[in-house]
């Protein structure tokens, strides 16, 4: 084989490659762009107010989470500020993760800007809120953007006081063409949340750098990030490191991380040591064991909280943003994600990735076969040692989702016998059995006490559905009506002679 012959083949196999990561994610690739990665509440909030302070033209804020406490506030008065100037300013949040903040916006509003809820409850839709938008970003006068696993609130901070540390979270700053598509992203969600059609005349954007980047603005049944994250761990060949706030894997992503292991992968899994929804942690740390006996190394984070969503592979590849590995980040929510194909950019990411594993516990499995933490004083001993950070203990309740779908696997499972369930599912197992029995005897003894709620409900969806039934035949019938009268106009479809 010549030389000519073999880079020939060598491009077909990019070529092949870059259409592989295009159609799994569902986004083209972006070129000549810059990235930098802001670490923790300590780099990401003070460069997004640096660029608020900056605007001139216009800012696009989102994020699920605007919190009613002193950061909350601090970024609500530096937007209000803006808008009042002149600029315009365009924020969405969403209703489930800042439902406690709705007092925050009248100020904003009154400002001048545009503030859009994110799916509040509605009558006719009881089970939207299944749905989230989950995304954290921003763009200022399509010249820089944001993309984080951040929400607007103190607790990325910490307390010293009360021994909370900041919660370790990454996010990357964008220049480059790239912000158009995050400017599309947001007009995306923007529209969805109703309203208006979003238009922003955005100038043109100039090459700021060399990365190649593809943003992934995830929908709803979409799965774009969910299939891109099972390519990398097929195609990774030397490393795949992982970090991950609410790891609830599907059976498909263990398989493919359990079949990298074996095939020689280095495979890391970082998660929280302690979570800030306690119902996640039993839950993840239910799938540990078929990583382990893969050869996937697990560790749990030591520190208060970890929020990050992150991988980096063979460190050529790297992927941040909003996205954690379980089915409600997969498949339900709107979420953003940003793949860069840098190698020095992968560089970066695992440098920061082996750092991140100086404040962590390894998990292994014992002689005995049974999962335990390295340290023999494991989490509770966190607590127990005034110099220790305290654990997180409240959060984000947009987990519920993936929760509710683990639970459901593991119930499945009991009764199917598909799968092993490992030892930390008995406690669930045992609060379920309870609940179901206590709900045969009370259907049994008191069948009114279940009868007079369950038809309610279906009072609920069966006019939840007709009203929506009436809404399809009513544009049905506005768009027969039009296509009517534009025939009309036009003198087409007259009598026939």
């Amino acid at each position: 084989m010549t030389a000519e012959t073999s880079d020939s083949s060598h491009a077909q196999i990019l070529d092949r490659l870059d259409r592989a990561y295009a159609r799994a994610a569902g986004a083209s690739v972006s070129d000549g762009n810059s990235v930098r990665m802001l670490l923790d509440s300590e780099e990401n909030f003070p460069a997004w107010l640096a660029a608020i302070n900056g605007a001139q033209r216009y800012i696009l804020f989102e994020s699920y989470i605007f919190a009613n406490d002193a950061i909350g506030r601090q970024f609500i008065e530096a937007l209000a500020e803006k808008a009042r100037s002149g600029v315009r300013v365009h924020v969405l949040y969403d209703w489930f993760g800042s439902h406690w903040s709705r007092s925050m916006w009248r100020g904003l509003v009154a400002a001048g800007a545009n503030v859009r809820s994110f799916n509040p409850p509605s009558f006719d839709t009881p089970l939207s809120w299944l749905t989230r938008d989950h995304r954290k970003s921003i763009v200022v006068d399509g010249r820089i953007g944001f993309v984080s696993g951040l929400c607007v609130s103190s607790k990325w901070q910490g307390d010293s006081t009360k021994r909370l540390e900041a919660w370790r979270d990454t996010g990357i700053e964008i220049l480059g063409p790239a912000v158009r598509d995050l400017e599309h992203a947001f007009g995306q969600v923007w529209t969805a949340a109703g309203g208006a059609q979003f238009e922003i005349v955005a100038k043109p954007h100039p090459r700021a750098g060399t990365v190649r980047l593809r943003v992934i603005a995830g929908v709803p049944n979409a799965a774009g990030t969910y299939r891109l994250d099972l390519l990398v761990a097929s195609i990774a060949r030397e490393h795949l490191w992982l970090t991950d706030a609410y790891f609830i894997a599907t059976a498909a992503y263990t398989q493919a991380l359990s079949a990298a292991a074996r095939d020689g992968v280095d495979v890391r899994l970082l998660v929280p040591g302690a979570s800030d929804v306690p119902a996640v942690s039993p839950l993840s740390r239910a799938g540990y064991r078929p990583l382990l006996e893969a050869g996937v190394r697990v560790f749990e984070w030591n520190g208060t909280m970890l929020h990050a969503k992150t991988a980096v592979a063979d460190r050529l590849w790297a992927r941040v943003g909003s996205t954690n590995l379980n089915l409600a980040s997969w498949m339900a929510n709107y979420e953003l994600d940003v793949a860069v194909e840098d190698d020095q950019f992968a560089e970066v990411m695992a440098d920061q990735y082996e750092r991140d594993l100086a404040n962590a516990t390894e998990i292994i499995l014992t002689p005995r076969n049974r999962v335990q933490r390295t340290d023999p004083k494991g989490i509770a001993a966190a607590d127990e040692h005034p110099g220790n950070p305290r654990r997180a203990i409240a959060g984000s309740a947009g987990r519920a989702a993936a929760g509710a779908v683990s639970v459901g696997s593991a119930l499945g499972a009991a009764l199917t016998n598909r799968r092993k369930l490992g030892p930390a599912e008995a406690g669930l197992l045992t609060t379920m059995s309870a609940f179901t029995v206590v709900i045969a005897l009370i259907a049994a003894l008191w069948p009114r006490v279940l009868a007079w709620p369950i038809a309610a409900l279906a009072i609920w969806f069966g006019v939840a559905w007709g009203i929506k039934a009436f809404s399809l035949w009513r544009a049905r019938g506005a768009r027969h009506r039009q296509r009517k009268a534009e025939r009309a106009r036009l003198g087409v479809g007259g009598p026939r002679v």
